[in-house]
C-alpha cells in the first residue's frame, strides 16, 4: 500500500510511512524525508549533523480517488559545525514552501482551475476559504510584468477601459503582440495621464524598445504623445475603429438634426411611413442593404436630401479605408474628401474635419501594413468578462494577475 501511495503521490525525496482515513473520509498520508542534509541557513554550506525534528506539518496535496489527500511530514532539523554557537536549520523540501499549508502541486492545481473562473467558485468547489484561494495567486503570481521573461514586443497596444460602469475612473491597459500572434499583458496603469503611460513607456528595456516596430491607441492626446515621446522608432498608428466612429457619429448627428425636423413638420401617419424605423437602415453600409431596403431609405433621402449627401460622405470614408493601397493614395484621398466638404460647407462633418487636421499623419500610418488595435480590443472585451465574473474587481494589483492568469496560467502551470 505505501509503495502503491509513493507512486501516486509523485513527490521526490520522501518514503511513506502509513497513512489513515480520516472521520469525514480524508486520506492523511504521513512521511518522512529521504535527504540526510540540509543547507545552513547562514553560511550556505551543506551540514549533515542531524539535531532532530521540527513541529509536524500537515500540508494538502492532490485528490486520489476524488478524496481528499493531507500529506504529513516532520521536517528534520541539523546542526552547523561552522558557525558561532552551532546554528540550526530546518531542512527544506522542494515540492512545498515553508509558509504554505498546501504542496506545490495543489497550489498549481488551483491556479489552472482559477484560469477563466473566479475566487468564489474554486474555493467552493475545493472546500477552501477565499483568503486561502487569494493567498495562492499572491505567492504565485507576479503583480507586474517580469521583462527579463520577454524577448520580443512587436506591437504595443495602449487602450483605457472604466472599472465602473457609468463612471469615468478609467485605468490605462497597455498589452503587445508578438510575430507569433502572442499577447502579453505589460501594465495596468491607475490613470490614462501622459505622465503615467510615458513612464511605464519609459521603463521599458532599451533591449526591448528596440524590437516595438508600431504603437496602436486612440486618437487621446495623452496616449499618442506618450508613445512620440517614449518610443520615437515606433510607428505611432491611430486605430482605424476609432476613427471610423468619429465619421459615422458626424453622419449621425447629421441624421438626427434631420428627423427632428421632420418630425416637426410631417403629419403623424406619413413619419410613422416614411421616417420611423429607418435608424440601422441609415447605419448601415449601402451595399448590405436589402432592395426594399435601399427603397426605404430612398424615400427618406427625397424627404431629406442633406441624409443622402452624409450618408454618401460617410460611405466614401468607409472605401478609403477599405481600398486604399499606401499611405500616400489614402492621404491623397482623404484630403480631396477634407476639400469637398470644406469647400461645399457640408454641416455636420466639423468635428471630423478637425480630427483630420490633427490626427492626419497617425490615421494615415494605418495604410503602411494595416495595423489595428483589434488585439487591443478584444483583450479589452476579457477583461470586460472577467469584471462580470468577479462582480467587480477594483484593485489594479489583483487585475493584472488575474488577467495574466487568463493569458499565461495554461502555459505556465503544465498545460501549454
Amino acid at each position: 500500500m505505501e509503495q502503491l501511495l509513493q507512486s501516486l503521490l509523485n513527490l521526490p525525496d520522501i518514503r511513506v510511512l502509513k497513512s489513515e482515513y480520516t472521520a469525514r473520509g480524508d486520506l492523511i498520508i504521513r512521511v518522512e524525508s529521504t535527504l540526510k542534509s540540509a543547507t545552513c541557513r547562514r553560511c550556505g554550506r551543506e551540514i549533515s549533523q542531524f539535531h532532530g525534528y521540527d513541529q509536524a506539518l500537515r500540508l494538502r496535496h492532490l485528490p486520489i480517488f476524488e478524496r481528499r489527500v493531507y500529506i504529513e511530514i516532520r521536517p528534520q532539523r541539523f546542526r552547523c559545525p561552522h558557525g558561532d554557537g552551532g546554528p540550526t536549520t530546518t531542512q527544506r523540501l522542494v515540492w512545498y514552501e515553508p509558509n504554505s499549508p498546501h504542496t506545490n502541486a495543489f497550489e498549481q492545481d488551483m491556479l489552472r482551475a482559477l484560469i477563466n473562473s473566479t475566487v468564489i467558485d474554486v474555493s467552493r468547489k475545493h472546500a477552501l476559504t477565499e483568503a486561502t484561494v487569494e493567498g495562492i495567486v499572491e505567492r504565485h503570481l507576479a503583480k507586474t510584468v517580469d521583462w527579463s521573461g520577454l524577448t520580443h514586443l512587436g506591437v504595443v497596444g495602449i487602450d483605457e477601459i472604466a472599472l465602473t460602469k457609468g463612471h469615468r475612473d478609467f485605468v490605462a491597459i497597455v498589452t503587445s503582440r508578438d510575430a507569433a500572434g502572442r499577447i502579453t499583458l505589460l501594465a495596468v496603469l491607475p490613470d490614462r495621464c501622459k505622465e503615467t503611460v510615458a513612464a511605464l513607456l519609459s521603463a521599458i528595456p532599451e533591449r526591448l524598445k528596440a524590437t516595438i516596430e508600431q504603437v496602436c491607441t486612440d486618437m487621446y492626446d495623452g496616449f499618442v504623445n506618450a508613445a512620440q515621446e517614449e518610443l520615437p522608432e515606433a510607428v505611432v498608428v491611430v486605430d482605424r475603429f476609432p476613427v471610423a466612429k468619429a465619421y459615422r457619429n458626424c453622419a449621425d448627428a447629421v441624421r438626427k438634426q434631420e428627423v427632428k425636423r421632420l418630425k416637426q413638420e410631417l403629419s403623424s401617419a406619413d413619419y410613422e411611413a416614411r421616417v420611423k424605423g429607418t435608424l440601422w437602415l441609415f447605419r448601415k453600409p449601402w451595399a448590405a442593404l436589402k432592395p426594399e431596403e435601399r427603397q426605404r431609405l430612398e424615400q427618406l433621402f427625397e424627404l431629406a436630401p442633406g441624409l443622402r449627401l452624409a450618408h454618401l460622405l460617410r460611405e466614401v470614408l468607409t472605401v478609403i479605408f477599405d481600398r486604399a493601397e499606401s499611405k500616400a493614395q489614402a492621404s491623397e484621398r482623404l484630403a480631396t474628401w477634407q476639400a469637398f466638404v470644406t469647400l461645399q460647407a457640408i454641416e455636420g462633418f466639423e468635428p471630423f474635419l478637425t480630427t483630420l487636421d490633427k490626427h492626419l499623419d497617425h490615421i494615415t500610418n494605418y495604410f503602411l501594413d494595416r495595423q489595428t488595435s483589434g488585439f487591443v480590443e478584444g483583450f479589452n472585451n476579457k477583461i470586460k468578462v472577467l469584471k462580470r465574473r468577479c462582480y467587480g474587481l477594483f484593485n489594479l494589483t489583483h487585475l493584472f494577475q488575474r488577467l495574466h492568469l487568463d493569458l499565461e496560467g495554461y502555459r505556465l502551470f503544465g498545460y501549454a
